[in-house]
């Protein structure tokens, strides 16, 4: 299992249940709306969704997360940020939202390679997983080969 490192927030939300989106960088587009109305009927729900939330779909996603009520689980690809974006700082005083990484403060820049480790964090976290897109070929379709997982495309 991959260790977290360091942290910021709720930590008991690591308790709950816990339903890992990823998603590959670049997307069809027939593969946004459903990624949108996916993270919204999660909100919705009040389901507690994790994910690095680094492309810009992830983006998207933790947009419409962010208006409900439900937790928050960013997982990084590098060590804790030193500034807290403005829209992420009533979840975290709220407590429905919690910052994990692999990472000591050291690592700076997301890599492959911390990408990979980050996805893994996730994937041993996680109670149900999500793939919004997973490209052909691509690092997260290799890192799934063996898991069972939902596909929204």
């Amino acid at each position: 299992m991959t260790p977290i490192i360091a942290h910021l927030g709720n930590l008991e939300l690591l308790n709950g249940p816990k339903t890992a989106f990823l998603c590959s960088r670049r997307v069809p587009a027939k593969v946004v709306l459903k990624c949108y109305d996916w993270a919204i009927a999660q909100r919705e729900a009040k389901q507690c969704v994790m994910s690095g939330f680094h492309s810009t779909l992830e983006k998207d996603v933790l947009h419409y997360l962010l208006k409900g009520t439900q937790p928050i689980i960013i997982a990084l690809a590098r060590g804790l940020k030193s500034r807290i974006e403005p829209e992420l700082q009533a979840p975290l005083a709220n407590g429905r939202l919690l910052i994990i990484t692999p990472f000591s403060a050291e690592v700076k820049r997301v890599t492959t390679q911390t990408a990979e480790r980050r996805n893994q964090l996730m994937l041993d976290l996680a109670d149900n997983v999500v793939i919004g897109y997973a490209k052909p070929g691509g690092l997260l379709e290799r890192q799934l080969f063996d898991l069972r997982f939902t596909i929204l495309d």
